[in-house]
Parts: structure tokens; C-alpha cells; sequence
């Protein structure tokens, strides 16, 4: 759980990455595939439309412990969520997150009783944001191996939850 703020701190770091790894449990093997967000807005909870009968469903409907990844190399952001799935087919939901790119990969559109959302109630996470340059983080790496007692200093990194 975290506080508004803090939720708002996480939006701003993944709104713009859009495609987040969700890892569930395949017979007790991880399991991780990409997953578009469809929100505009976060407010602990992530949403992603997927088909009733995929893969993922089976595995989260046995244990509802997931996790969500999400990374921009470029910009020094990596992101970790974890949290409880569940499925839903909330009408309304499924209308108001409706759109053409989701629209590509539901070919018998929204009233396809195979699309369904799928609801992610985030409980913890941690994020890391680098504070610098590609060239600055290799001059921390530096000093850190030659200062033995060293540890480089690469920029934010934050947990919470819990």
C-alpha cells in the first residue's frame, strides 16, 4: 500500500513504458509475458484486458500472487509491482478502457464473451531511477572498484507495501 503521492510517483514512472511484464505461476515454474496498460489514471490498481480462456487467467484464478516489471533502460527507470490478480467482466470497465489498439487484438470486439479485464490490486513494489548519465553511472562503477570500501551511487531506489 502506499500513499497518493506515492501512487502518483509510480504513474508518472510507468504511464509512458505502457508494456509490463506480468509474472504468474505455471506450475510452480514463473511465467512472464508482456501486458499493455489501459488506464489513464493509477490508483493502486493496474488494468489489462486479456482473453477469459488465456493462459494467464488459468494460472492467476490458482494463485492470485502476480508481479508486474516494467522498464525504460533509456531513461533509468525499473519498476516492480506485486499484488493479487482477479478477472473481471465489469461492463462498464471493459467500455471505458475499450480503444483501437485493444480493439486489434479482440477481433470479435468488445462483446466477446472471451474479453474480460484483468485486475491487478497492487500491495508492494519498489522502483529504481537513475539521477544520472549512462557516463556518470560508469564513473560511479569506477570509483566503486577503486575504492574498495565503495558502493556506486546511481540514483533513487525506494520500496513500499509490504
Amino acid at each position: 500500500m502506499s500513499s497518493p503521492e506515492h501512487k502518483q510517483k509510480i504513474w508518472q514512472m510507468i504511464k509512458g513504458i505502457k508494456v509490463g511484464m506480468l509474472v504468474t505461476l505455471d506450475d510452480d515454474i514463473p511465467r512472464a509475458r508482456p501486458m499493455h496498460l489501459v488506464q489513464d489514471e493509477y490508483d493502486g490498481t493496474l488494468w489489462f484486458f486479456t482473453r477469459r480462456s488465456a493462459e494467464k487467467v488459468v494460472e492467476a484464478a490458482s494463485d492470485h500472487d502476480v508481479c508486474l516489471s516494467f522498464s525504460d533502460q533509456e531513461k533509468g527507470v525499473y519498476v516492480s509491482l506485486s499484488g493479487k490478480a482477479n478477472l473481471t467482466d465489469d461492463r462498464e470497465l471493459i467500455e471505458k478502457y475499450w480503444n483501437p489498439f485493444i480493439a486489434a487484438w479482440f477481433p470479435g470486439g468488445k462483446d466477446d464473451p472471451d474479453v474480460a479485464l484483468l485486475e491487478i490490486k497492487v500491495q508492494m513494489g519498489e522502483h529504481w531511477k537513475a539521477k544520472e548519465s549512462k557516463a556518470f553511472q560508469l564513473y560511479e562503477f569506477a570509483k566503486a572498484n577503486v575504492k574498495k570500501d565503495a558502493t556506486p551511487d546511481l540514483g533513487e531506489n525506494e520500496k513500499f507495501g509490504g
